[in-house]
């Protein structure tokens, strides 16, 4: 198709990455999910809308959101924790990275897969995608074991999986006698100033930006913040280095160089980027995946994933349970590392430029399995979490705020307004009792609901403030929305615990005829962004609510109409 400049494209991706953000709120996707979906729909695979070239131009965005995510996640791992999780961690750690290499290898070798590729395969397994498992946890704000040990193993497993596969791989060509004339330990000694020289550009980077900090303040920080990142991203590019490392260790190092203070500005300060970048990451990683790669990678590729996915079960489930971990590490953490994407991408792809026969075998099987996985992937990783109970309850629910249509009405009206084609105000706010003005078609949750009915209600209402409701449809409490933040989810008590158990006394209740002065002092004594409007007679049954915010418009109408009659006296 044609082409057309390419800040259109980027505007077409941010537009999209708001759409499918949403979208994957109303459809309870991860946003991760969303935005690839999005992006598998904008690319070839189905209306190809994006010029292929755009997607080239703008990998170096790409590749700068990967390295701010990992920079984030080298950032959580100072030394006094390290120490503290690794006696914990480094048991299953082992355990999931030996039972996914051996399960993948043998079980391809058991299907007739050769013996080089299926080595190279399990190497491969132990990759987890660090972008998309670390944002699906930072979405979900989760915290507990798993999403601690979550963050060592993506590390682990990612630094594993290179450095196995790069010995492997040398490994294979010496077996097979073809070592390309270069010796075994010349391969070896480049793998170790690989690895030495993507460590070394972290580790002074990141006392450079601690260094800087300090010296540094203001806006100038974050200018600084990315120079030094970039330029070290720039030199891993140049020079081939792997830059997952170099990330790593940057992180690292500003972890443990800066006080424990500054290290939560640092990532606070680098946040907005990293999200903006991370939306066209995965717009873009959404627009080159091709469903069709996973039909291409046929019966190995099936089982590939598969086998992977015991492999990171198994190998997590068994170390769990025989260091008496908690049941939910043992059940729920093996599957928050079942998303795969960059590093093995880019390992199968330097496989493909050394043999282009075996390189591109793994490459087929990878490109195909990063379909299922990348889309599978963090729907696993949000269930995990939440099953496992380390989600607060507020952010496990999709519940907004806004009325898109009371706010639009409100546009137009502004709209007209400010036109003279429409009054501002019809009569002063002190005259305007609550029955001019409340909404009468809400409704509220009995108290006999159960929690899940609680939850389904919250979802799909655009209040902070819910009434609770007796068998008379009388008020009998209200269950406030960040009343819930401090609630973990636990889907065990879903059938337990009902609507009553949940609900606060409400102490003030508002009347048809009450004045919007009286009802406004109300407001300003409470929290409430709503509260239920009453009969007056018993039982004070529920007539509909009224809002803080349409009270508030309503004086600052008065006000505006107080200030236009003052100037034209």
């Amino acid at each position: 198709m044609g082409s057309w400049h390419i800040i259109f494209t980027l505007g077409i991706f941010l537009a999209a990455g708001l759409l499918s953000g949403t979208l994957g709120e109303l459809f309870r996707l991860p946003k991760v999910t969303a935005y690839l979906l999005m992006g598998v729909i904008l690319g070839p695979a189905i209306f190809d809308l994006i010029p292929h070239k755009h997607l080239e131009e703008l990998k170096p965005l790409t590749d700068l959101a990967m390295a701010l995510v990992l920079f984030g996640l080298g950032n959580h791992f100072t030394l006094s924790r390290l120490k503290r999780l690794f006696r914990r961690v480094l048991p299953i750690s082992l355990g999931e990275i030996l039972g996914t290499f051996f399960i993948v290898y043998v079980g391809l070798l058991l299907i007739g897969e050769a013996h080089g590729a299926s080595i190279l395969l399990g190497a491969l397994a132990i990759a987890t995608a660090p972008a998309t498992t670390i944002l699906v946890l930072k979405e979900m704000q989760s915290e507990g074991p798993i999403s601690e040990y979550t963050g060592i193993l993506v590390a682990l497993n990612n630094l594993v999986s290179i450095v196995a596969f790069e010995i492997i791989f040398v490994a294979v060509y010496f077996f097979q006698g073809d070592s390309q004339n270069t010796s075994v330990f010349t391969q070896l000694g480049h793998l170790g100033l690989d690895i030495f020289g993507s460590i070394f550009i972290g580790v002074f980077g990141g006392l450079m930006i601690s260094y800087g900090s300090s010296i540094i303040k203001g806006s100038r920080r974050m200018v600084m913040f990315i120079a030094l990142i970039a330029i070290a991203l720039g030199l891993c590019r140049t020079t081939g280095l792997p830059y997952m490392l170099t990330f790593l260790a940057m992180g690292f190092t500003v972890a443990n160089s800066l006080t424990e203070e500054e290290v939560p500005k640092v990532e606070a300060e680098l946040y907005p980027l990293t999200g903006f970048l991370c939306v066209l990451f995965f717009i873009i990683h959404g627009a080159e995946l091709k469903p069709t790669q996973f039909i291409e990678a046929g019966l190995i590729g099936t089982s590939y994933i598969v086998f992977r996915l015991v492999g990171k079960y198994v190998g997590v489930y068994i170390p769990a349970r025989m260091r008496k971990e908690e049941p939910e590490v043992s059940a729920w953490l093996g599957t928050t590392l079942f998303a795969q994407a960059g590093a093995a991408i880019a390992l199968s792809q330097i496989a493909f430029t050394r043999d282009p026969v075996l390189g591109g075998h793994l490459k087929t099987i990878i490109l195909g399995s990063v379909v299922f996985f990348e889309i599978v992937g963090p729907i696993m990783i949000r269930q995990s979490v939440l099953r496992a109970g380390e989600v607060p309850l507020i952010n496990a629910i999709h519940h907004t705020a806004g009325d898109p249509i009371s706010e639009f009405q409100s546009m137009i009206r502004r709209f007209l307004v400010s036109f003279g084609l429409l009054s501002e105000i019809d009569q002063p706010p002190d005259q305007i009792l609550v029955e001019q003005l409340y909404r009468k078609n809400v409704k509220g949750i009995a108290q006999t609901a159960t929690f899940n009915e609680v939850i389904s209600f919250i979802e799909h209402s655009h209040d902070n403030t819910f009434p609770v409701l007796g068998p008379q449809d009388e008020v009998v409490g209200v269950i406030r929305y960040q009343d819930l933040s401090n609630t973990l989810f636990d889907p065990k008590i879903g059938s337990l615990v009902r609507a009553a158990d949940l609900a606060n006394s409400l102490e003030t209740v508002v009347y048809p005829d009450d004045s919007l002065a009286r009802v406004w002092t109300k407001f300003r004594e409470d929290s409430y962004d709503c509260l239920p409007v009453v009969s007056r007679e018993q039982p004070h049954r529920m007539l509909g609510v009224i809002r803080r915010w349409e009270i508030l418009k309503y004086y600052i109408k008065g006000h505006r109409s107080a200030q236009s009659s003052d100037l034209k006296s």
